[in-house]
Order: structure tokens, then sequence, then C-alpha cells
């Protein structure tokens, strides 16, 4: 059988999309882990003097065999995740786990790259390899090579358990959201519903063919009724709904429960950390990151929280007066906030997300952002046609340098769809690299959940999920711009993770540009640009309720890094007594409203709970710090085109081939200041430093 995961990357670099079949994917795994090891036993017993070539260079060679022939089942497993897709990737999971102890925990392989380090040839290697070797043997010291054998084992055992719960956990909050679904059967109960969220919901009824309406927990479908339904009672049963998924309460109570699985998730985590001599997996966590200990991350949390409680306390205090002036409630309650801040965004700025929509037709918005690239780094971005994907919305982009010539390329797969995770990201297709046969271009994905577009009209989309484009763009850019050509610290690889949301956020500022919002904003059905009073006011909403915003983030992240540093494992927690109780102390330090009781945000915060951003939610505000002074810089220079490619020379090109601090100093000048985050965001003119 040709296995299209196994084609030669030489001749066929891209994945074969049309062909691959989740029969493909365990026995191509196994064919290349097999390969794996035997050519690693081989180099291993050559006896040879470890050099770049002869020990770096095969194990590079190593990892991108594996990353071609478990990168699309990953993928797949994430954009169609049928019963068969979930089969195939549950059982390559352990194997791929298994290899990757093995490999980390080598002892003849470790000294091998100490031997490398201490050798003459180091001496003559530029800064990119020995940062390489330096963070290799930094991750082989985090993967228990000093530990003696039987506790080698448990760290293997701990490892393969922690990445079965985590994938199960993200199935039973994908399971959760699908199995949810309320039948409308009377128009009047989607009342204040905009039209195109009816004709939605409507189209989703047919395809199921049913009469009438129907409501999902899929973001644009929840955020339809959260944001816009007059119908409060509709508004509280979606609430509840989203906000008890995969948990003990709620309408589907028990059914996809994860309270066992966070409580087993962070005791092995924490229990990881300390066969690794860490106090606590926060400690572990900052062993990759620009900050240094846990204490100083929570110090920079627990100040942005007190310049913003104030601001965020008056957000709420101003709307609820709202509330109570505009329809007497007098019991405002969570599955209000979203609806009456739009309508008072209405009523105090004259601007709707229904008003602005029209404005911003996908295809249009795809093409303002690729301006605004071009006018930045002078490439230019250009669709390509006959290349293989996986559903027919999704789409496929060249880059080109200045001078035509292509460098990377992505796939951009925008909408929402059934057995698809919910969410956006950017991930790794394949990874840039210089090797015998030359050099090995960048190739990202792109993945969205938009409402996708309805009869008769192009996909239009709210300014929130322009934002989401821009800053899952701002991911793909980094890894696609990198000038490195050693494949461990080319692109997203190597930087510190607190690091990593840099150019994401960074891209979220061209959101609010009016030179941007002039080329991307056409009305679709006239062509006319957005007005300027428009243009003005969308800016204004930048600061809109910035306070509330700022401090669920902050609630989030002090609840993160205060769950993994503070895990106590001799306090008995069963139905997640443990999550609940440090989530209302720290909501009691920072929230300026509570949820209702049956809340479970932590049985869905598949961040930290299945993602990467374990002890490192944080992340997200630190890089805002980042990215708003890096955008300050472009402010100051009155967007000079040597700003822009200073930021893709130093911050883009170069990947995680530098310390993230140094490059950030290299393109400002200086270290991050929190100056400009609290003035975009309308939070006080205090200057501090951040990092």
């Amino acid at each position: 059988m040709d296995n299209p995961l196994l084609r030669d990357a030489i001749t066929q670099p891209l994945p074969a999309f049309a062909a691959i079949l989740p029969e493909h994917a365990e026995a191509a795994l196994d064919e290349v882990l097999a390969k794996n090891r035997a050519e690693l036993q081989a180099l291993l017993d050559s006896g040879q003097t470890p050099s770049w070539d002869r020990l770096v260079e095969p194990l590079e060679d190593m990892s991108d065999r594996i990353q071609r022939a478990w990168g699309p089942v990953s993928h797949l497993f994430s954009v169609k995740a049928t019963a068969d897709w979930r089969r195939a990737y549950n059982a390559c999971l352990p194997k791929l786990t298994e290899y990757g102890v093995e490999v980390s925990q080598s002892e003849p392989l470790y000294r091998a790259y100490e031997a490398l380090a201490a050798s003459d040839e180091f001496q003559g290697y530029d800064a990119v390899r020995r940062k390489v070797i330096a963070d290799a043997l930094r991750d082989f010291r985090l993967s228990g090579i000093g530990l003696p054998p039987e506790k080698k084992e448990r760290y293997k055992a701990i490892s393969l358990r922690l990445s079965e719960l985590q994938t199960t956990f993200e199935e039973h909050l994908m399971d959760a959201i699908q199995a949810w679904g309320k039948h409308v059967t009377d128009e009047a109960e989607l009342a204040g519903m905009t039209d195109e969220a009816r004709q939605a919901a409507q189209e989703r009824a047919k395809a199921k063919n049913l009469e009438g309406w129907w409501l999902t927990l899929d973001f644009p479908s929840f955020d339809a009724v959260i944001s816009y339904s007059d119908n409060r009672a509709l508004r509280r049963e979606l609430y509840e709904a989203y906000a008890t998924r995969a948990s003990d309460q709620g309408p589907q109570a028990g059914q996809f429960d994860n309270s066992a699985l966070m409580e087993e998730i962070l005791a092995l985590r924490h229990e990881l950390a300390q066969l690794l001599g860490f106090g606590n997996y926060a400690e572990l966590s900052m062993a990759t990151k620009m900050a240094d200990t846990p204490d100083e991350v929570e110090a920079f949390l627990v100040d942005l929280a007190q310049r913003a409680k104030p601001s965020a306390q008056a957000d709420l205090d101003a709307l609820r007066a709202f509330a109570q002036q505009r329809d007497g409630l007098s019991d405002f309650a969570p599955w209000d906030a979203a609806y009456y801040a739009e309508k008072q965004k209405e009523e105090t700025l004259g601007l709707s997300d229904e008003e602005l929509r029209p404005y911003f037709a996908f295809d249009r918005v795809v093409r303002g952002m690729f301006d605004v690239v071009q006018r930045l780094y002078g490439i230019s971005i250009e669709a390509v046609d006959h290349i293989e994907t996986w559903h027919p919305d999704v789409t496929t982009y060249a880059l080109k340098d200045g001078e035509g010539v292509p460098f990377g390329l992505f796939y951009l797969d925008p909408y929402a769809r059934a057995e698809k995770r919910s969410g956006a990201w950017m991930d790794e297709c394949i990874n840039r690299r210089r090797t015998a046969h030359g050099l090995q271009q960048p190739v990202a994905y792109l993945t969205c959940n938009f409402t996708p577009p309805l009869a008769g009209k192009p996909a239009l989309m709210t300014h929130d999920e322009v934002v989401t484009l821009f800053h899952e763009f701002g991911h793909g850019l980094h890894h696609l711009l990198t000038r490195v050509d050693e494949a461990s610290v080319a692109g997203i690889h190597g930087v510190s993770w607190d690091a990593v949301e840099l150019p994401s956020q960074f891209m979220e500022n061209w959101c609010y540009d009016p030179a941007t919002l002039r080329q991307l904003a056409h009305h679709w059905q006239t062509d006319a640009v957005m007005p300027e009073a428009m243009i003005d006011k969308l800016r204004e909403s930048r600061r809109f309720h910035a306070g509330m915003a700022t401090v669920r983030q902050l609630e989030f992240a002090l609840f993160d890094l205060r769950l993994h540093r503070d895990f106590d494992p001799g306090f008995k927690s069963e139905h997640g007594e443990r999550v609940l109780q440090l989530l209302d102390r720290v909501r009691d330090e920072v929230a300026v409203m509570k949820p209702p009781a049956f809340n479970r945000m932590p049985w869905s915060f598949s961040h930290i709970f299945a993602g990467g951003y374990a002890a490192g939610y944080y992340s997200y505000k630190w890089a805002e710090v980042l990215s708003a002074d890096a955008f300050a810089a472009f402010e100051e220079s009155r967007f000079a085109t040597e700003t822009g490619q200073r930021f893709r020379d130093t911050i883009l090109a170069q990947g995680g081939s530098k310390e993230a601090m140094d490059l950030f100093i290299e393109f400002r000048g200086r270290k991050p200041s929190i100056e400009a985050l609290l003035r975009h965001n309308g939070l006080g003119e205090d200057v501090g430093q951040a990092a």
C-alpha cells in the first residue's frame, strides 16, 4: 500500500491531504520510528567524534521525518475529529510520546552533546548553532537525564499518562460542544438576534432536516445569542450550557466530566516537577521562559491588576446602571453582560458590532491584511491553486520576496464546522531548515472558527474576528519570515513561550490603524470605505470596557500560575474542589463580577489542561506589554518603512536563535515598558518596567 504519509519529501514536500486516511497514520508512524531508532543506534555505535554533521544534522533529519508523518495526522485530528481520526490519533500518541522520552533520556546521546559542547569545533560555531546545542543540553536536563533508572521509568510513565489525559480533556470538550443543541420553532424567541445569525441557525436546522432554527455551543452561534438576544431566558440557558461544558454541572452534567482529569493532570505535573528537582510545576515552566520565577510573574500580574481593577469596577458600575436605566434590570447577571455591553457601546459610542460587520467581508479583510504585511516587510502574498487540502473551504497562499521568489506557504481554514476543534490557532506544517538537498521552505496552518458565508452573501466578520485573524497571522509570519537555517531555532522553535505571543499580538494593533481600516473595511454591497467617523469610534472602542477585559485575563493568568505553583498533594480533591476554591480566592482579589456557583470555567480551560500554556497563561499579558511597546516604536517613527524592516529583521527573522529579551532590546533599544499598554487601553499613565 502506498502510504501518502511516507512519500518522498524532496519530490512531494506538501502533505497529500486528498489521499491521507486514518488507517495510514499508525503504519506510517511505526515505520518512521523504527527507522529513526535504527539510525540513532547506528549513529551512537559509530565511535566517531561528535560534530554538527555527524550528530545534530542527522537528528534534525529524524525530527523532520516524524513531523512529516505525524504533523498531518495531528492536524487532521484537530480539523476533522471523526471517530476514525480520533482512534488513529490515540493509537499513535503513546508511541510518539514514548519515543520522545526515550530520545530525551538517552545517556549516550546526552554525552555526545556534552562532548560536542566541549570540543574545539564548538568554539568555531556561530551563535545560532551554539544556542541549538545549549538548548538541547537544557532540554536533556529537563527530561530527567540525570535521574536514576527507577525515577526515569516514573518520568516516562507520567509523560505517557499526561499525553493521554490531555487528549481526553480536549475530546471531552469537543464532545460536549457537539452534543448540545437547542431547537427553536418560534422565531419570536430569537428577537434581537441579527438577520445573519437567524439565517445561520435556520441553515443549521435544515442540515438536520428540521424546521425552525438550531442553536449550538460553537462560538459564533453562542455569541449571536449571548450578545444580541432580547430573550433573557434564552441567554441564561445558553450561558449555563456554555459555562458548564465538560463538567459535573449544567444540562450535560457528568456526561463528559473533566473533573477527575484535571485533578490527575495537576498531580502528575507536580510529581514530574519534583522528580526534576523543582518545587512545583510553575518553577519547571519558568525554566524555558523569559520570566525567571513564578513570584516575578505573580508580581507583574498583581501590579497590573491593581492598575486595572478601579477601571474595571467603573466599567461594571456603569454597565449595571445602564441596564437598570434602560430596562429596569435590578438583578444584573453574567448572561446580561455581553448583551448590555453591546447596547451600551451602541448608545455611548454610536457603534455596534452589527453596524461594523458589513464592512468586514472576509475576502476583503484578508487582502487588506496582506497589504499591511507587504507594506511592512516588502513581501507579497498570492493565492496558489492545485494544492491538496482537507476541506473545500481551505485556501493556500504563497509568500514571495520583493523579486517575486516564493519562500513560504500557508493553508487558511477559516470557518466553523462540525468535528472541528473550537478556537483559532497557527501550527507548523513544515519548518525551515537548510539540508544537503537545499533550503526547505516553511509551511504553516492557520485555523479559525468564523461564521461561514450565508446564501447570497460573503462571510461577514465581526471586528473581534478580524482581530483574531490578524493575531493568528502574526504567529504565521513568525514561522514563515524566519531566516534561520537550523530547524531547532527557526521560526517559533526555541522561542521563550512568554514571548511567542509578541508577533501575534503586535499584528492586532493594525486592526485599529486608520490607514489599514481604509484599505480593508469596505461595505460588501456598495464598496464604500468605512466612514471616518466610524473609524474614530472603532478606535475609541478599544478602550471600551478595557478594564473588565484586562482583569478577566488576569484572573485566568493568576489562577493558572497559582494552581501549578501552590499545588498541595495532601489536599484531597475528587470533584474539582481544589480548583474551585483557588479560583474563588483569585476572583475575590482580581474580579469585579463573580459568576454563579454552577460556572465551571476551568473544565473547558484547554489552554492549560490540554494545550501548552500550563503555568504559562500569563504569557498573553506578558507579551501584550512587549507588543504594545513594539507598536509604539512604529507610532514614534510615524510608521517609517525602516521600523518595519527592523521589526522583521530582529523579532521575526531570528526566531529562537537568540534570547527573546536580547531580540526585543535589539529592536527597541531598551527593555520593554508597560507605558504603551496602559495608554492603548486607557488604564493610566504610570510608567514601569514589565520584563
